[in-house]
């Protein structure tokens, strides 16, 4: 299975300038920067959404924060500077969203008492009175860890589309349908030899298969995490985290 250029896991040798890099390095000026944190944003809008339900709103009101809450990150170049510090685009999300969520909060009760609302920056450095933008502690709050639970389940919808993307391409849509249920963990009603013989092959010959469809799915995941995170060394405690929350 071939990859694009952008996304090459770790195993090419080479970590190529993906999303997330390429947004640190630039910051949100340059045009192709901003276009890399557009595509990230639209890319793991559902994590968000989930996060937001999981607070108890309705589908509608979830939706519309959602929404406003991109707008912000896009329209007002939200990560501000190149910033290698700022870590995981995960991490980055979940911070910026619990700070205009607080924002929010604070400006509503403020309306509500008739005072003036003051716009702050996602990108604000902290101060003697303000933290500025809290990046989100993996190992915090339980609904920190609802948030990475979304998100790794994203990350793995995203792969395996990229698979199946893969073997459409190839002609092979309908052999990953029938061998799909070894990288989704259904194979109670399907046995090795119920879909050799679906396949017209020999049981080892799609135990081969399966073996391959796993490594392709493991590099594509490998793929996707690698648009996230800053550097190639990351790569592998992201990995090793995800499966952590899935667990």
């Amino acid at each position: 299975m071939s990859h694009r250029p952008d996304e090459m896991p770790p195993s090419t040798g080479s970590f190529h300038t993906t999303r997330w890099t390429l947004v640190l390095r630039s910051g949100t000026d340059a045009p192709e920067a901003r276009t890399a944190l557009s595509e990230l944003c639209e890319a793991y809008w559902a994590p968000v959404f989930r996060f937001l339900r999981s607070e108890g709103r309705n589908e509608d009101e979830s939706g519309e924060l959602a929404q406003a809450f991109f707008e912000r990150v896009l329209t007002r170049g939200g990560i501000g500077s190149a910033d290698p510090a700022k870590g995981r685009f995960r991490s980055y999300l979940l911070g910026a969203l619990k700070h205009f969520l607080a924002e929010r909060r604070r400006n509503e009760g403020r309306e509500k008492r008739g005072g003036g609302v003051d716009v702050e920056s996602l990108d604000r450095e902290a101060t003697d009175t303000s933290p500025g933008l809290q990046i989100a502690d993996p190992t915090g709050a339980p609904s920190d860890q609802h948030f990475d639970r979304e998100w790794a389940l994203a990350v793995m919808d995203r792969s395996l589309k990229t698979v199946q993307a893969d073997f459409a391409r190839a002609g092979k849509a309908a052999q990953f349908d029938i061998l799909k249920p070894w990288l989704v963990g259904d194979t109670d009603l399907l046995s090795q030899a119920d879909a050799a013989a679906k396949l017209g092959m020999s049981t080892g010959a799609v135990k081969v298969m399966i073996h391959r469809l796993r490594k392709d799915f493991r590099s594509a995941v490998e793929a996707e995490i690698a648009q996230t995170v800053p550097a190639a060394s990351d790569i592998g405690e992201e990995l090793r985290y995800l499966i952590q929350v899935l667990s």
